[in-house]
């Protein structure tokens, strides 16, 4: 818990993952002044139900959470990330009684300890999103379903079929503890029980299908735009983002166990797959291995993968590696007389060393000031109120925004005029101009496609002498240069025709930048980086009306 506290206001006032900043803490605010649907289903709205119902507990009443929403936004986000801190801890827990279950005590010790200092985890319990709780419900699952390969109790087919539910609601792909169930089923159904199976099936579903729809009642409520977002979610995933990684997603996935989880411990995860088959451990095998290769493969195939997708597994591996890393203490005691607790020592930091410094250097990295941050006080004591600027979607659009005030500099009360980098007269797809005064909406994501050198002069005739820009939005151009050239010719003339006047880097002095990539220039794993944030440059058009 601590380890996920450590660096918890990273970047606030200003949320700048755009997933923590539009679906979750919003929703749940915004259920204070609407009715409970979220009319938004492209996530489940069980962690925004839950923030709604822990706001109104802390802050005591509606008026208060919304006042501090926009008065204080780091108090209401600090509150919601410490949320999914607790449930991210509560997962390790699941995950310690789930192993002891499955196999010993010894094996849920090191499992809770190789799970619990994983990095992904401990990262995005600083964030509040829905990956992190969601491994709650669905470690509880595992328990459950431990329960029913253990004992094969009512209570356990219930606990198991509640969790899954749960974990659905709150991130779809949560479901996917479903399959441990069934094969726990299985084996429970070739035992001397075997009458009582299908029943305790059947009632673990409906509990499953009940605690689904009381942490997520639209579905039912407003079934249509359920479905609908279930159908945006899915086809979301076959969208390809510029600068997105290219190639197999299996192979990205199986990757990203070296380092979300660790290279030993993700080593140790197939060895003791592979001992449970040779150990005749069949059963503990059905209940954990199909379920791993079933999600990497789903997930694998779609056209869009990222690291924190691939967090459910890591219970599931932490589980199967700790059997693995006990078996070898176990056989070194037997074998060559090394005491128990020599060699639980050694094994133990073999397998936890890489993941906890790694933690412990990514939250000194986020205990201080985002790149952003410190591009915007820059801006605020060198460039003055009422100025345009053109400031890249590397921020949030509130960004030039004066928290909690309206200043008279502008029409929208905002610090500065910024220029509609939302809206483009460009079609990227034929290198078309719209018709004289049409512009369209474009995503973050299509942004850099509509950039071209010929964009600085628009700048200069409107009198928009200040451009800011960051290499998490300019190094998706940079990472595949192919699909933006314009882009690539913007940057250049940018850099040409402009004067630097600040610039700032999040990676340690004398370090190599670290490449763009949808995950590491997001978490921040890398070494090199001493902040967290992109690069951020700011530049001074010249000439015009920037004479």
């Amino acid at each position: 818990m601590a380890l996920r506290l450590w660096g918890i206001k990273q970047g606030l006032p200003f949320s700048y993952n755009v997933d923590e900043a539009e679906h979750f803490v919003p929703r749940a605010v915004g259920f204070f002044s609407q009715n409970l649907n979220p009319n938004y289903f492209l996530n489940p709205p069980a962690y925004s139900y839950l923030l709604h119902i822990v706001f109104e507990l802390w802050f005591g009443s509606a008026d208060a959470v919304t006042r501090a929403y926009t008065n204080d936004p780091t108090a209401v986000f600090v509150v919601a990330r410490v949320v999914a801190a607790a449930l991210g801890t509560i997962a390790v827990l699941f995950t310690y009684l789930a192993a002891e279950r499955l196999l010993d005590r010894s094996v849920a010790l090191l499992a809770a300890g190789i799970f619990g200092l994983s990095f992904l985890p401990i990262f995005y319990s600083h964030l509040a999103l829905n990956d992190v709780p969601a491994l709650a419900p669905l470690t509880l699952a595992l328990y459950g379903a431990a329960g029913v390969l253990r004992h094969g109790r009512l209570r356990d087919y219930l606990i198991a079929g509640v969790a899954i539910g749960l974990a659905a609601a709150t991130k779809y792909t949560g479901g996917i503890a479903v399959i441990c169930l069934i094969a726990a089923a299985l084996c429970d159904g070739f035992g001397p029980r075997r009458w009582r199976a299908p029943l305790f099936v059947l009632a673990a579903g409906l509990a499953a299908v009940a605690a689904f729809v009381i942490a997520n009642p639209y579905s039912v409520l407003d079934f249509s735009a359920f479905t609908a977002g279930l159908s945006q979610q899915a086809s979301g995933a076959d969208l390809v983002k510029l600068g997105a990684s290219q190639g197999s997603g299996i192979l990205y996935y199986i990757w990203t166990f070296t380092w979300g989880m660790g290279t030993v411990p993700a080593l140790a995860g197939l060895c003791g797959a592979v001992l449970l088959l040779v150990r005749r451990r069949f059963a503990v095998a059905l209940v954990l291995l199909p379920t791993v290769i079933a999600f990497i493969v789903f997930m694998g195939l779609q056209t869009r993968f990222f690291g924190r997708w691939l967090m459910p597994m890591f219970p599931i591996v932490a589980i199967v590696g700790a059997y693995a890393a006990v078996e070898l203490i176990r056989w070194l005691h037997r074998h060559r007389r090394i005491p128990l607790a020599l060699g639980g020592l050694v094994v133990s930091a073999l397998l936890l060393t890489q993941s906890l410094t790694t933690v412990i250097h990514n939250d000194q990295a986020l205990s201080r000031p985002d790149t952003r941050n410190l591009t915007r006080d820059w801006m605020v004591k060198h460039i003055l109120p009422g100025t345009k600027v053109v400031i890249e979607p590397v921020v949030p659009s509130g960004w030039g925004n004066d928290i909690g005030t309206s200043g008279p500099w502008t029409r929208t009360g905002s610090r500065w005029y910024q220029y509609a980098t939302w809206l483009t007269d460009y079609d990227a797809a034929t290198g078309a101009l719209y018709p004289a005064g049409e512009r369209k909406y474009v995503t973050v994501d299509q942004y850099e496609k509509t950039l071209r050198p010929e964009l600085l002069n628009e700048y200069v005739e409107q009198g928009y002498c200040w451009v800011v820009i960051g290499s998490l939005q300019a190094g998706r151009a940079f990472a595949q240069p192919g699909a933006a050239p314009r882009a690539i010719r913007y940057y250049a003339a940018l850099a040409n025709r402009a004067k630097l006047e600040y610039t700032v880097s999040p990676f340690a002095p004398r370090s190599h930048p670290v490449p763009f990539s949808f995950d590491w220039s997001i978490d921040y794993y890398p070494r090199q980086y001493r902040l967290p944030g992109p690069e951020m440059s700011v530049y001074r058009l010249t000439g015009g009306k920037c004479s």
